[in-house]
């Protein structure tokens, strides 16, 4: 695959990696903290304190996984190597 195709292929994913984890962050954090029935236009304190933590959990979260996945990815990389490098 060209070099420019497959860079192009893999910011195409990224945002859209991107926008689902936004989209589920907002359904959860919506769900958790703002009630169904909506009694004020704007939100009280509470709603947006709630929305606050909501929201940095659940980036903190994201980070993390995605550290731990990228420390795995890596393990399984060097794992295939030393594989290869022993049956070569």
């Amino acid at each position: 695959m060209d070099p420019m195709k497959a860079q192009q292929l893999a910011a195409e994913l990224e945002v859209e990696m991107m926008a689902d984890m936004y989209n589920r962050m907002t359904n959860a954090c919506h769900r958790k903290c703002v009630p169904p029935h909506y009694k004020e236009a704007e939100l009280s304190k509470g709603e947006a304190v709630c929305l606050d933590r909501c929201v940095a959990k659940y980036l903190d979260l994201h980070e993390r996984l995605g550290r731990k996945l990228t420390e795995l990815s890596v393990q399984d990389e060097e794992v295939m190597r030393k594989a290869a490098a022993g049956t070569g």
